[in-house]
């Protein structure tokens, strides 16, 4: 038992899991996330393609909309690799290094996304309460500072959570509950004082998303504000349909990331499956919808990808 003790400690290979009690149908469970996956990574590179080549489009609400396909590509690929080669029954084993690279990336774009949508909050401010002074306050080089501190902010932040584990002493199973690393799945194996690391997380889960909703909230008080001083009704249907997107945005993102955060704080005890499931929705289910919702509600994305696809019809229809 020492023995086997002692191996685990040293050992830096960490075993990741599918869908517990379904091994057998991992092969058919695969297809519907070869399909999300391959419905994320077409929707958002559509999304930043119009962006980059319809001229249209080269105004602060897209600029913010292509950094949110960004943030969302980036927190959903880590764990294509890994997801597929367990349920493809390639191979469970994730070195520990690895595994921190992966958590580092997923934690990181997530915060960012968060900041993401703060932003895109503020340029609806702007562009609904300040409609003249849009394109003097927003312009490209603070949207390029915006975005570059939303990834500084999210990333800085995560290294010394991320770094004490290398100094953590893993002497239980090494058997992750996702197929993926997560830091809060990872910090319950370990054999040492994780006060540290769970102070650091709560604190910063409420600066970081706590400020980013707060920001959200005050800045669509404001909106509401400046809209219900709208005298036409049509006026004001108008002005808070372009919020409507990103309020669904900011739904995708918050109500996941609050779920699993629940399910891992109060309801360790609960059914593998559910922490499972959770952990998906919170990564697969913005990268997919986000572009869906925008093609549908926003009228430049919907005819920008109605371009893309029948290029010779729509520019004929417009001429």
């Amino acid at each position: 038992m020492a023995t086997a003790n002692a191996s685990n400690i040293l050992s830096s290979t960490f075993y990741l899991t599918g869908i517990p009690g379904y091994e057998e149908f991992h092969h058919w469970i695969s297809i519907p996330f070869c399909l999300l996956y391959l419905v994320g990574i077409m929707g958002n590179c559509t999304i930043l393609h119009i962006v980059r080549t319809d001229p249209r489009l080269h105004e602060p609400m897209y600029y913010f909309l292509a950094m949110l396909s960004l943030t969302d590509m980036g927190m959903s690929l880590p764990t294509m690799i890994s997801l597929f080669r367990v349920l493809w029954s390639i191979s469970r084993e994730i070195q520990f290094n690895t595994c921190v690279v992966q958590m580092f990336f997923i934690h990181t774009f997530s915060f960012t996304e968060s900041s993401v949508l703060l932003a895109m909050a503020l340029d609806r401010y702007v562009a609904i309460c300040h409609p003249l002074r849009y394109a003097t306050i927003l312009t490209p080089t603070l949207i390029t500072k915006i975005g570059i501190a939303a990834l500084l902010r999210s990333a800085f932040a995560m290294i010394p959570l991320l770094a004490r584990l290398a100094f953590f002493p893993f002497c239980h199973s090494h058997i992750l509950s996702h197929s993926y690393c997560l830091h809060q799945d990872m910090i319950r194996l370990a054999c040492a004082d994780t006060k540290f690391n769970v102070i650091y997380g709560l604190v910063l889960i409420t600066l970081l998303w706590g400020m980013d909703s707060l920001g959200i909230f005050v800045s669509y008080v404001f909106i509401l504000h400046s809209v219900l001083k709208i005298s036409s009704q049509e006026g004001r249907f108008k002005a808070l349909n372009t919020c409507a997107s990103h309020i669904c945005a900011v739904l995708i993102l918050y109500v996941p990331m609050i779920g699993l955060s629940i399910v891992h704080r109060f309801a360790k005890h609960s059914s593998p499956l559910i922490h499972v499931f959770m952990a998906h929705i919170y990564l697969l289910v913005p990268p997919v919808l986000n572009p869906i919702i925008y093609s549908v509600k926003n009228k430049q994305i919907h005819q920008g990808i109605l371009h893309l696809l029948f290029p010779l019809r729509i520019s004929s229809s417009l001429m």
